[in-house]
């Protein structure tokens, strides 16, 4: 796992493994670990997959590392090229919860709606190039597991309220390092 000195307890779950650095009543590291697991096996992801939630200061430390961009994130996902291993993803607590707020759900809510984010993107997706392949299949994937409206529809309509924003689109391509 890529989280090397990190002291907080992991929650490990079927090669699902859950650090959550914070400490939020309404957020359970096992919910999120079974969650994980099954949104894995419905997007049949196989390998295992490590979640790291964390604060905004270390997913802006991801983020300025290996995007080379300077603020903090929702969401960061690291492919891998080991076969037994599918990837890690980096979500920041501090991001989900202001998200949840303005838009109603719970945190709880919201982290779900990042780890299968991030799962699509360990499955090779990637919403700046794929001409609305990972969309579609987040909607899928989200009617599925019951969650409620997801994060690249919520930037696309972000998008429409401010034009200028065309997305470039491509086929869905293999995993290849970080993907946001």
């Amino acid at each position: 796992m890529m989280w090397e000195g990190v002291y907080a307890l992991p929650f490990v779950l079927e090669k699902k493994v859950v650090l959550l650095e914070h400490n939020t009543p309404e957020v359970r590291a096992r919910a999120l670990s079974l969650f994980a697991a099954r949104a894995q096996r419905a997007l049949g992801l196989s390998g295992e997959v490590n979640v790291r939630i964390t604060s905004n200061r270390e997913l802006q430390k991801l983020n300025r590392r290996f995007r080379r961009k300077d603020k903090p994130t929702d969401v960061l996902s690291f492919p891998s090229a080991m076969p037994k291993l599918a990837g890690d993803i980096a979500i920041s607590a501090d991001i989900a919860a202001a998200n949840a707020a303005d838009i109603g759900h719970s945190t709880e809510i919201e982290l779900k709606i990042l780890i299968l984010h991030g799962l699509l993107h360990l499955a090779g997706y990637d919403h700046e190039t794929d001409n609305g392949a990972m969309q579609t299949r987040e909607t899928k994937l989200r009617q599925q597991l019951g969650l409620p409206t997801g994060l690249i529809e919520r930037t696309n309509s972000i998008g429409r309220q401010h034009p200028g924003k065309p997305g470039k689109r491509s086929a869905p391509r293999k995993p290849q390092g970080i993907r946001r």
